[in-house]
Formats: structure tokens, sequence, C-alpha cells
């Protein structure tokens, strides 16, 4: 079987990492700092160099600090400013993502967030690894209107993830894209997609 077509979507954290990534293939790069931690929210500076220096769709991940995805309401206030001004400096999308007390999606936060997000597309990060029913969070966000979900299936990495990510692409039905994500590189990235397609075509 030939290898499927793969949009590589690169996590960056500077302008001239977003660059190396288009040159060396990558359709998408998703922007921000502090990888060390998981990414944060990049400065206003960089997404406006980063939409000048590329031709690819800039995402910007907006995260205001490392830890959990439950946040105040002066963190979401915060929040709502940063997507607003990812669009302001011509970002194509958003990377965003908040919990509730209990772990679940927050439908009423993400519900302003995708208020302040439109007409960019929004993608929900891997908070969506961490949530107690998986199933009931992807229903949320396809009610939502969310574009696409990051996610490793819950595993370490997409590669150990393959088995959850081929149900959630089932389970999506074309509701919503799954974007595997975790420990992805330019050399596995191809063999992980196939696989989740191979999965796929063995359960029909």
């Amino acid at each position: 079987m030939s290898e499927p077509p793969v949009l590589f979507e690169a996590c960056v954290e500077s302008v001239a990492e977003a660059v190396a990534a288009e040159r060396g293939g990558a359709g998408r790069v998703e922007l921000c700092v502090d990888l060390a931690v998981d990414g944060t929210t990049p400065p206003a500076e960089m997404i406006r160099d980063a939409r000048r220096a590329l031709t690819i769709p800039v995402m910007v991940l907006v995260r205001p600090r490392a830890g959990d995805f439950h946040y105040s309401a002066a963190e979401v206030t915060g929040m709502i400013a940063d997507i607003e001004r990812a669009r302001a400096n011509g970002a194509a999308g958003v990377v965003i993502g908040a919990l509730d007390a209990d772990g679940a999606v927050d439908r009423a936060v993400m519900a302003r967030f995708l208020a302040a997000a439109r007409p960019m597309s929004v993608t929900f990060h891997r908070a969506f690894d961490v949530v107690p029913d998986r199933a009931a969070a992807l229903e949320t966000l396809i009610s939502l209107g969310v574009d696409r979900v990051l996610t490793s299936g819950g595993a370490p990495s997409a590669e150990e993830g393959v088995r959850e990510l081929r149900h959630l692409v089932e389970e999506a039905a074309g509701r919503i894209v799954i974007l595997a994500g975790g420990r992805i590189r330019f050399g596995n990235a191809a063999a992980i997609v196939q696989a989740i397609l191979d999965r796929l075509a063995a359960h029909r």
C-alpha cells in the first residue's frame, strides 16, 4: 500500500525554527515558547514576525502557564486577550484547551474561547489526553464546533496510541479532525498515519 499524504504540523518556539520547518516540508506550524514545559503562549512580536516570514499557516498556542488546564477567571480573561492578539497579528488559528474542576472539557470556557477566535480555526490541544472520558470529550468538542483535536490517544506517544487514535477517528466520523501528536517526526509521521489507516481497514 502506498503511503498516504501527510500534512506535518511542526511545533516550534522561534521564527528561525518555523522557517526551517517550512523549508523542511511542514504544511503548518504551531508557534509557542517554553517547550520544556509543553509550551506557553508566544509574544505578539513573534507571531507577527512568523506570519511575515512564512507562507504556510501559523497556529498559535494559547496557554498562560505550565501545569493543569483548569483556569481561573483572571486567566481565562487573559487567554481571550491572547486569542484576540493572535488574530490581530495574522494567525491562521489558535491551539487552546480548558478543563473543569472534574477534568472534563470546560464547555462554558471553551465557548468563550471559540467566540473570541473566529473566524480563525481552533484546535483543542493535548489537554484532551488527560480527560477521564475521551469519547464524551470528543462529543463535547464536536458540539462546540472545534475544528480539530490534537492527541496521542492518551499514550506517551502517538506511536503507542495508534489503537486509540484509530478509535477516535472512527468516533469522529468526519465531524472533527483528529490530529495525531506526541513524539512525531518527519521520519515516522507517514508510518503512524498508515498504521491508523491499516487498523481502520481491518475493522471494517
